[in-house]
């Protein structure tokens, strides 16, 4: 049966000398995988290269049966073109970063409707985040992505600290405790965490190797959390892209 979906593309591998195998995040189906033939020849008609990049928003209609692991595309458009996402180095940068860290959190091929709101909403976000912004938004986005996988951080705040402070367990369940992290980079952290709009990100300061520490620090948080999860081959390239 045909079916039509938005998308997210998230890694594509060259097939044969025309040919295309695309990972993708669909909004009705899930992480799917999809055969692209011809799309690399000079001649390609209807789905163009360029529209599987990592990042790009699509609308496809596509053959479907679930009982497949590889899908095949009948026709496919853009969702959204972007002003600067492709073509400006940092946030291509900060893009690849994200799209690499949904992948390998994503294991199963199950509709999340939410999710797929939120990567597309903060891939928009991104493309028009100013610089200083740009700049935190790996931080930002890798500490809500948790939300959807059931190992969220929130922030601490004065209401919710008990009245017996020395209470171990609630203490061993902050995020400061959970990201092994104190002093001033836990209250950034908690401010972090406390952002509700990318917009919001133009306020922190951060040096790059507070960043870099963050970072490592979440993404440890990602590998304990997820099987198989692994090394980031793009988090050294953001590193030197935001130095």
């Amino acid at each position: 049966m045909l079916h039509k979906t938005a998308a997210i593309v998230l890694r594509t591998v060259k097939y044969g000398e025309t040919s295309l195998v695309a990972t993708l995040f669909t909004e009705k189906f899930g992480l799917q995988t999809y055969m692209i033939n011809g799309i690399r020849a000079t001649k390609a008609k209807n789905i163009k290269g360029p529209m599987f990049q990592p990042g790009a928003q699509l609308i496809m209609e596509v053959y479907h049966q679930p009982q497949k692991n590889m899908q095949r595309i009948k026709e496919c458009s853009w969702k959204v073109i972007y002003q600067h996402l492709f073509s400006h180095v940092i946030k291509n940068s900060v893009a690849l970063f994200m799209v690499e860290l949904l992948q390998r959190a994503l294991k199963q091929p199950e509709e999340n409707e939410l999710l797929f709101a939120f990567m597309s909403d903060a891939l928009l976000h991104l493309d028009k985040a100013s610089i200083a912004a740009t700049a935190n938004y790996p931080l930002f986005f890798a500490l809500n992505l948790p939300h959807f996988f059931g190992f969220e951080l929130k922030p601490i705040s004065n209401k919710s600290i008990p009245s017996n402070i020395q209470n171990e367990n609630f203490l061993s369940h902050q995020p400061g405790a959970l990201l092994g992290i104190d002093g001033k980079n836990e209250e950034l952290l908690n401010d972090l965490l406390s952002v509700r709009m990318p917009e919001e990100l133009e306020i922190f300061k951060i040096s790059s190797s507070t960043r870099n520490l963050l970072l490592n620090k979440i993404i440890l948080y990602y590998q304990q959390h997820i099987a198989d999860f692994g090394e980031l081959r793009t988090l050294p390239i953001l590193r030197k892209i935001l130095a």
